[in-house]
């Protein structure tokens, strides 16, 4: 049995881990770092690098389509397209391999040594990993737990046969006739309407009134037109209940109270993510809980002295780049600085068709706080939206009314999660009104929708 010791032990190597441990290495602090998979975690090997790739070659594919039909206002026409989704597939994993490649380099380049197996913990300070050579002891002076989240699987659905996970979605060796997504959050409405341009035949089962009740209805509407003009059935206020004996489709109970069935080739189940918390030993250890999530403080330290806890394993909002700002944050902090975060702007993003970026807070939020104003700027009066035929949605502005400091933004539209960055760099600045509206923007570009919409908060909007 083989034992190092080090200052520093790092569980997980998804973004927020090993933007911890990479960290950690540059400012000197001797550094481990245990991962059972490859390197990047749920985000890159199957979240959020894959699955954009897979929306972007449908909306490739959706294009060329439209193409095709002889109905593209653009004046195109091409003969009838072919998807070969295991091309599609290839060309994902290379990218995925890539970036693992570049993880692993850039946390070498920091002097951390990686060791690839399953960590359980013994203690407070030490970890046992099993790896392919053997077991492995690391004793560390403090440990930052960063193991991430998983799909959440349903008794009644368990994964397996045609029911899959997102996991699953991602590698599929060709695009189903008939798909189910049982869920309309932002996972299975992305992947949802990447398989519907891809040509299955997509229905959406979703328990609540709404799909993304998570966001407002005045920001998911250009995106429920979408769905429609997608050919998506959504079934609202429906609940799944099972597979039907031969395996082919979904027990439902609709909204009326009536059993249904959908006829399905896949089920694809996106009901949420759980943590990570299971097989580590976490119970050889006394680490106060959120319901399911590790409690921790707002320097990310758990009810243990020395252990922390970073991303998806502390709850929501379950993003990568708050576990990669948590993951700075406290490497530095043992490296003796001193530090803390100021999450008041987190953007979230939805990759729907078309896309939702809120950062702040929404305007029933704002309200809670005192008088506002809210300014609405639409794409349909933007001349780069035109020109990209993505004159659907809005770019909206949240202020105080009294001084005019800005408390949220949100935007739904073609290509918008590129403004999330000039969002959250508002409101951590602490801009108002005035700034945003007089700070120049380049013309023309959506971008010039966020100027417009606080000009519009402020009485004098000058394109709508």
């Amino acid at each position: 049995m083989k034992e190092i010791s080090c200052k520093l032990l790092v569980i997980g190597a998804g973004p927020g881990g090993y933007v911890c441990a990479i960290r950690a290495g540059q400012l000197g602090v001797d550094t481990v770092i245990v991962e059972t998979g490859k390197p990047g975690g749920t985000c890159l090997n199957v979240g959020c690098i894959p699955s954009k790739a897979l929306i972007h070659a449908a909306e490739e594919f959706e294009k060329v389509a439209h193409m095709a039909g002889g109905d593209s206002p653009l004046g195109i026409s091409v003969a009838a397209p072919a998807l070969d989704l295991a091309r599609t597939v290839a060309w994902k994993d290379g990218i995925v391999s890539r970036l693992n490649s570049g993880v692993a380099g850039l946390l070498k380049k920091a002097g951390v040594k990686t060791v690839h197996g399953w960590a359980t913990f013994r203690d407070g300070k030490t970890v046992e990993v099993e790896t392919e050579t053997g077991m492995q002891v690391i004793r560390a002076e403090m440990i930052v737990i960063a193991t991430g989240s998983a799909p959440v699987e349903l008794p009644f659905l368990p994964f397996g046969g045609p029911v899959i996970s997102s996991t699953d979605a991602l590698a599929l060796g060709e695009v189903p006739k008939r798909l189910v997504v049982v869920g309309g959050g932002y996972i299975g409405l992305e992947l949802g309407m990447a398989f519907a341009k891809m040509g299955a035949r997509v229905t959406v089962v979703e328990a609540l009134p709404r799909v993304l009740a998570q966001y407002d209805a005045e920001l998911t509407r250009p995106v429920v037109k979408r769905l429609s003009a997608l050919g998506i059935e959504v079934m609202t206020g429906a609940k799944a209940k099972g597979l039907s004996t031969k395996g082919d489709a979904l027990l439902v109970e609709t909204s009326d109270g009536k059993n249904a069935k959908v006829a399905a080739d896949k089920i694809l189940v996106t009901v949420g993510r759980k943590p990570v918390t299971e097989s580590w030993g976490l119970e050889q250890i006394d680490l106060d809980k959120a319901g399911k999530f590790i409690r921790i403080d707002d320097q990310c330290r758990t009810s243990m002295r020395g252990i922390f806890a970073i991303g998806d394993v502390t709850g929501e909002p379950m993003l990568a780049h708050r576990a990669m700002a948590q993951g700075e944050m406290v490497a530095e902090i043992v490296a003796g600085h001193k530090r803390g975060w100021d999450k008041r702007s987190i953007p979230a993003v939805c990759f729907t068709d078309p896309e939702l970026v809120t950062a702040g807070l929404s305007p029933e939020e704002a309200k809670t706080r005192g008088e506002i104003k809210i300014g609405v700027f639409p794409f349909a009066a933007n001349g780069r939206a035109m020109t990209r035929l993505g004159e659907d949605g809005f770019v909206r502005v949240v202020a105080r009314a009294d001084n005019h400091l800005v408390l949220g933004i949100q935007a739904v539209g073609q290509g918008v999660s590129e403004l999330s960055a000039a969002f959250g760099l508002a409101l951590e600045m602490g801009a108002r009104l005035e700034d945003i509206a007089g700070t120049i923007h380049s013309h023309p570009t959506q971008g010039e929708g966020f100027q417009e919409a606080a000009l519009k908060a402020l009485g004098h909007a000058l394109h709508v």
